[in-house]
């Protein structure tokens, strides 16, 4: 900014002959000669005070700008008024010569306020001719703007428009106080900021990309001259419309006469201008998430406008976050993964739909951060026209009677992150993760061993006669999904297997409030009321039995995040979508910045991936896997992987997690509209979740490094080791009391082994020698025969005793 040397009295006199020409020229009847004076007087005294804030400092509303992490590929724009503020020396000279030559052709010789225009104006106005002049300056122009759009009122905005003597001599005082405080350079470069040229464009960037598709340092001749024509009326002289075609063409020519006219450009280059034709583009810039740079994009958008209007940093209320959004002027670098995202929109609509009821949702997060990467589901985000509607009508049979739409093929609900009556789906054994973290906590270790039997009788009491409870009784009885998964299981294949019997047994162990404040810790926030208040003391938490299987409700967002916390080594981080943010000053936000905090230790952490590697078909030095629900993870993703998939009871959910160092994978298959559909989402290679969420994870890891999971160490791998009694060729009884004694957890196998021993004595324990406190150690009877124990046949330490099936999806919880 510059001052002029203008003194007081100077001032005075100006202002007092302007004030007294524009009573002449704007009032409807005259004022008394002493109201005039007095009014200049005042005028003239306030001269010399305090600009208005919102003309020293640029508060026109500003486009806010969204791009992937990659900090350049578009993701979205968002604004109330298009507009982004340029400087001068990036707008067209072409432009700046235009705008002068249609609305000020004295700009650069007046002192922001053109006596020589009043009195024309004054004299043309007087005689009585159809067309009326006025002499509003660009100053003055931009005055009235600044001060309308920095009104907070709509009567304020009504007050600095308004066509009254009053305000436009307070106009004039501002002008001419501008004109000292700013240089004409500035004043321009303000003015063609904040004007508006119609079709939503407002400011001359914003003009220029809507009219022609190009910056405005790139304007022709003509362009910019049918630009500064339309500033007098953008609605009239819209060249996009039949009418205001012709309009605007007159209006353009106009300009470039005038520019010849002023000297701005010779005669020539005016009429070589006029005999153009004008060529316009109707391009609207887009608009919010519903209008995002790929169509597929709008869930992860919406998810971080969710997320911007729940930060106390932009305002005290929601309306005063939006605001900032749309008008601020931001450049948001989110923390959307190009490639991720785009694998993750074509995994879940191979060979599923948008048609489909069945929405398959993915979310990809990435430990250590907690920035989400990739949020998919084969559905359009897109409002549903009630006039012409496209969404089926609801699968849930009660909605259908009533006709009611369900929200596919389009929907605009945060099916993914929950809110807005989204409370999530039922996980299914992705939740025995919990399980496995709370008994690590309590110094279980991975070679913990349990017999699990086919079906297994807790202490939870449920309802009596309840399909999930024993027969005759009140007590939770769970299940496994084939009767094969019998036997004697440690935490690796019993997660490989996921055996249902070792887990509600497991859980029981530990308490299963332990398991609740586990998942807790790892993010799972409980959005259903029900699951919230069972999740409490009060609730009946320890008498939740059912809890490990995942039969409470959680979002593929929150459970990638839970397991990238235990990628991460225990370190948990608030879910964010951005990576960036800056302000319209070029300064950077501190809350963009990652939210971590230690929730478990780093052995928990290590030794909870170890085992969550078998279901997947990995394995660690340290791993002891034996089956694996998704073996093909590995393969497919072709580097160190863990996970877990999940089914819930008759498949109404179906669910997977896959997870390297960099990113964690979680996708879950459901029925919005229905939860208890009778249609079964599985986990086939063709429609079910399985292939969404590996395929999302190898193009994500494409190119990147393949990092090894760090296995755990010490005794949460094996715990305190004991020296097993040689109880051999005892009897059965003495030898069970033997073992007992030694403080391990006795069972006798059905199937009897040949040895020098006596029949129906002992003829030996699987394990031998030594195993962990506390374990389970099976007593051989032997058949005689004079041969020593079958020892290959016996189950090693940590292994079961009957083979589990493979490759199956197991997991859903029975009740």
């Amino acid at each position: 900014m510059r001052k002029r040397d203008h003194n007081v009295f100077a001032n005075a006199a100006s202002l007092l002959i302007c004030g007294l020409l524009a009573g002449v020229v704007v009032a409807a009847a005259a004022f008394p000669a002493v109201a005039m004076s007095g009014l200049a007087a005042k005028a003239g005294a306030e001269t010399f005070g305090a600009l208005p804030k919102e003309l020293t400092v640029a508060r026109s509303p500003q486009i806010s700008y969204l791009l992937a992490s990659d900090s350049k590929t578009p993701l979205a724009i968002m604004y109330d008024e298009n507009r982004r503020d340029v400087k001068l020396a990036d707008i067209s000279p072409f432009m700046q010569k235009a705008i002068i030559a249609a609305e000020d052709h004295d700009f650069y010789k007046h002192n922001g306020v053109d006596l020589n225009g009043i009195a024309r104006a004054f004299v043309n106005n007087q005689s009585g001719t159809a067309s009326q002049q006025g002499a509003s300056t660009l100053t003055m122009q931009y005055v009235r703007l600044a001060i309308a759009y920095s009104a907070t009122h709509p009567a304020d905005v009504v007050a600095a428009t308004e066509d009254t003597s009053g305000r436009k001599l307070r106009e004039m005082r501002l002008a001419l106080q501008i004109d000292e405080e700013f240089s004409k350079d500035e004043i321009l470069e303000r003015y063609l900021n904040i004007a508006s040229f119609g079709n939503g464009a407002y400011g001359v960037y914003a003009a220029s990309q809507v009219y022609f598709g190009k910056p405005p340092s790139k304007l022709k001749l003509e362009e910019a001259a049918m630009l500064a024509g339309m500033v007098k009326a953008p609605t009239t002289n819209d060249p996009n419309t039949e009418s205001g075609r012709p309009l605007a063409l007159d209006r353009r020519n106009y300009v470039l006469k005038n520019m010849a006219e002023i000297g701005a450009i010779s005669q020539q280059e005016a009429d070589a201008a006029i005999a153009l034709p004008m060529n316009v583009k109707d391009k609207r810039t887009p608009n919010g998430c519903v209008a995002t740079n790929q169509k597929d994009w709008g869930f992860f958008c919406d998810y971080f406008y969710r997320w911007w209007m729940q930060q106390e940093t932009f305002g005290s209320t929601t309306y005063d976050r939006e605001r900032r959004l749309k008008s601020g002027g931001y450049t948001i670098t989110t923390s959307l993964d190009v490639q991720a995202q785009n694998g993750a929109d074509r995994a879940v609509r191979a060979n599923l739909g948008v048609n489909s009821k069945a929405a398959r949702m993915v979310a990809v997060v990435e430990p250590g951060t907690g920035r989400v990467r990739a949020l998919s589901v084969n559905r359009n985000f897109k409002i549903d026209n009630p006039n012409k509607p496209q969404n089926k009508i609801a699968s849930e049979p009660r909605k259908a009677k009533k006709k009611i739409r369900g929200n596919y093929p389009n929907t605009v609900n945060p099916l993914l992150s929950g809110g807005q009556g989204i409370t999530g789906y039922q996980a299914g054994s992705t939740f025995k993760i919990f399980t496995i973290v709370a008994a690590l906590e309590k110094g279980i270790p991975l070679s913990y061993q349990i017999n699990s039997p086919d079906e297994f009788k807790s202490d939870y009491i449920i309802e009596r006669n309840s399909p999930a409870a024993c027969a005759g009784t009140n007590l939770y009885c769970p299940k496994n999904a084939s009767k094969s998964m019998a036997g004697v299981h440690n935490m690796w294949s019993a997660f490989g297997s996921s055996v249902n019997t070792f887990f509600v047994p497991l859980q029981q162990q530990v308490g299963a409030e332990n398991v609740i404040k586990a998942a807790q810790k790892l993010g799972i926030t409980f959005r259903d009321s029900g699951d919230a208040r069972r999740a409490t003391k009060e609730g009946g938490a320890n008498q939740w039995g059912a809890f490990t299987l995942g039969v409470s409700q959680t979002t593929p967002l929150e459970l990638a995040n839970a397991y990238a916390t235990l990628a991460a080594d225990g370190k948990y981080c608030e879910p964010i979508p951005v990576q960036e943010i800056k302000g319209p000053d070029g300064k950077t936000l501190d809350i963009a910045k990652p939210k971590c905090e230690q929730r478990i230790s780093t052995e928990v952490a290590r030794a909870a991936v170890d085992a969550a590697r078998c279901p997947v078909g990995d394995r660690s030095s340290t791993s002891k896997c034996v089956g694996a629900t998704a073996r093909n993870v590995k393969s497919i993703v072709d580097a160190p992987v863990a996970g877990k998939s999940g089914t819930t009871d008759s498949e109404k959910t179906s669910s997977l997690v896959a997870m390297t160092k960099q990113y964690s994978v979680a996708g879950i298959m459901a029925d919005p509209d229905w939860p208890q559909t009778t249609q079964k989402m599985g986990h086939d290679e063709a429609q079910g979740i399985n292939p969404a969420v590996y395929n999302t994870l190898k193009v994500a890891m494409k190119n990147k490094e393949r990092i090894q999971f760090t296995p755990p160490s010490g005794k949460i791998i094996n715990g305190d080791q004991r020296s097993i009694p040689n109880v051999r060729c005892q009897s059965v009884e003495s030898a069970r009391a033997e073992l007992k004694e030694a403080g391990f957890d006795v069972i006798v196998s059905d199937n009897k082994v040949a040895s020098n021993c006596a029949p129906n004595t002992v003829a030996g324990t699987s394990p031998e020698g030594r195993t962990i406190k506390g374990g389970v150690v099976t007593i051989e009877v032997s058949s005689g025969g004079g041969t020593p124990p079958n020892t290959p046949g016996n189950v090693t330490p940590g292994g079961p005793q009957v083979p589990v099936v493979p490759g199956r999806p197991t997991g859903r919880p029975r009740g």
